[in-house]
């Protein structure tokens, strides 16, 4: 079967060498020239000879870049009856390439990316605004199959989508995580979720297993009611919109643990500070007992305002009370204070190499000084943390990411450059000096063995962020004066200027491939939670910092639970210059136009 299905192709296998794998389980295809001129060959979609794969390929994918020529799938994607993993990331589907697809889509997928294709519709399965299509039961049989039944994980990032349909919960009944942000969204859940379940009782409710949620960077104006009825919703992210108002129903959802409602100007200003210090539990809490949510949870708000009224008349100084609880937490806000170039008599500098511009062109560098990492595990708790942000606003490290280095170790100035990989020799991490082709083949395998120890079908984020250096001629590296390399991102920093309990002052180094702003909004984060930890582990020390069972999350909210006026002395910043090869200057961090993401939380000393 499969060498006939070749030979209809008309010779077209010769073009698609790794189509003609007998048995083939996954196939990777690597952005660039080569496949953007064979794919237009196939009419800007896969080609036929795919399909000799057939039932046999579990996993295709388009990685390193995407592929400006895929306009659609194309029907052969109707022969790859048990696929279960889909990337498309980076493709010209959009804006309504997919929709003729909706119907050809494996029942067996498990993760489907279509991130960053420019998509405006999508097929009524997806959560298109159409209806799905369905399958006709069988005489006598009751309902409908759902078109995906094992789908697990959909990301939409970053396309241009307005709204979306009930579709997406009756085709894919088992969604956990769906990925949402940087689209057109004005409302959610929106359309995702159906008025009524049309009066049928044993119809479960759509997306009943839903865990995440991430629609940041949206266009939203309401939050509604609704979002209640996702019952087993754990994480919502819907930062930077235009929400105005949060629903009293959020509260409702009874598992949720994690909440960014950060970038967005609510009327209520209490809400607002609760939102910019990552308080998810005391925000659900205030919602719980009817603070300002507007919407149709209004009847709650309404007794809670009664309940305002009659506590002010038994206590008349209630307002003087809270006005001085308000003056208290100003004065907790954390201080920073920067050091300009001017004031520093030997300021690092990174000198930026042209040739990073086609590989990894964006770096921002500051340095900290006076971390105090000897309590207990307070080092350990900085890089939960570090962790942490590599998974949140690093995405996996696939929009940036983030290396720290013991400053006393550092040996400026520096340069960021690029080197091929059978020359780039670094020692990682807990690991002998080794080549940098060498080091990504060793954890590929590493990444690989996990994922079939874990038995899991989607892609791991080790997988993910090795994949953004495929097909690259050179890799981003940065250099001391002595020709070290101490930082290869997105894949490790070096043993040489690792982080101990004994280190003070640290650089701080984020890179991306993305932006410019993406490296500031992450390093403007990173130094809050540094700001936090100092304090916590000044103002602790000696209390509960031997604990090793502590959650990441609380090194990331520890600022929410002191109390009193901190005496905290300010964490100091240096200035870092990134200069062209010529010394011009690129970024200045940190400048007096950043930390507005994190302004009502910092007082910065300039």
């Amino acid at each position: 079967m499969a060498a006939a299905a070749v030979a209809v192709a008309g010779g077209e296998d010769e073009d698609w060498p790794e189509v003609t794998e007998s048995g083939r389980r996954e196939l990777s295809l690597e952005s660039g020239a080569a496949l953007e001129r064979r794919v237009q060959a196939a009419g800007g979609r896969f080609p036929r000879a795919l399909g000799s794969l057939g039932a046999a390929l579990r996993s295709l994918e388009v990685r390193g870049g995407g592929c400006a020529a895929l306009r659609e799938p194309g029907p052969v994607l109707g022969l790859l009856t048990g696929l279960q993993t889909l990337a498309l990331p980076g493709c010209a589907l959009g804006p309504s390439g997919l929709t003729q697809a909706g119907r050809l889509l494996p029942a067996t997928l498990r993760t489907l990316d279509l991130s960053g294709n420019g998509l405006e519709e999508l097929p009524a399965e997806l959560g298109g605004t159409g209806e799905p299509q369905v399958v006709v039961a069988a005489a006598g049989k009751k309902g409908s199959p759902a078109a995906l039944p094992e789908l697990r994980l959909l990301n939409l990032r970053r396309n241009r989508l307005r709204e979306m349909g009930p579709g997406l919960g009756r085709s894919a009944p088992a969604l956990q995580e769906l990925l949402l942000g940087g689209n057109r969204l004005r409302s959610l859940p929106g359309g995702l979720l159906p008025m009524d379940d049309g009066g049928d009782s044993r119809r479960a409710a759509p997306l009943a297993l839903l865990g995440t949620l991430e629609a940041a960077g949206n266009e939203l104006e309401e939050l509604s009611p609704n979002i209640s009825r996702l019952a087993c919703l754990k994480t919502l992210d819907v930062s930077n919109n235009k929400l105005s108002e949060i629903p009293v129903e959020l509260a409702d959802c009874p598992k949720l643990k994690e909440v960014n409602l950060k970038g967005n100007a609510l009327k209520d200003k209490r809400l607002e500070k609760m939102v910019n210090g990552c308080q998810t539990k005391s925000i659900l809490e205030y919602l719980r007992v009817g603070g300002r949510g507007g919407g149709k949870g209004k009847g709650k708000q309404d007794g809670a305002e009664k309940e305002e009224m009659r506590k002010k008349k038994r206590d008349k100084n209630k307002k003087k009370g809270s006005d001085a609880e308000d003056e208290v937490e100003e004065t907790q806000k954390l201080l920073v204070k920067v050091l300009h170039i001017s004031e520093n008599p030997a300021p690092l500098v990174v000198k930026a190499s042209p040739g990073v511009k086609d590989v990894r062109p964006y770096i921002v560098c500051c340095v900290v000084k006076g971390m105090n990492f000897k309590p207990g595990n307070a080092l350990k708790r900085f890089l939960s943390v570090q962790t942490k942000l590599h998974e949140d606003i690093c995405e996996k490290r696939t929009a940036a990411t983030i290396a720290t280095h013991d400053l006393q170790l550092v040996k400026g100035p520096l340069l960021y450059d690029v080197r091929p990989p059978d020359e780039l020799k670094i020692i990682p991490l807990g690991r002998k000096e080794i080549k940098a082709k060498d080091l990504l083949r060793q954890l590929q395998s590493e990444a690989e063995e996990q994922r079939k120890q874990k038995r899991r079908q989607n892609i791991s984020g080790l997988h993910k962020y090795l994949q953004l250096l495929d097909g690259k001629e050179n890799y981003p590296c940065l250099i001391d004066i002595e020709g070290a390399v101490i930082s290869f991102p997105p894949i490790t920093n070096s043993e040489k200027t690792k982080l101990g309990k004994t280190t003070s002052d640290v650089l701080l180094e984020v890179t991306s491939a993305t932006s410019l702003q993406t490296c500031k909004d992450v390093m403007d984060t990173l130094i809050l939670k540094m700001a936090e930890l100092n304090r916590s582990t000044s103002e602790n020390t000696g209390e509960d910092l031997d604990s090793d069972h502590e959650s990441n999350d609380t090194a990331g909210h520890e600022n929410s639970r002191l109390e009193g006026i901190s005496k905290t002395l300010p964490l100091v910043l240096e200035q870092v210059r990134v200069v062209d090869k010529d010394g011009n200057l690129k970024v200045l961090y940190p400048s007096k136009t950043d930390f507005s993401m994190v302004s009502s939380l910092m007082t910065v000393i300039h």
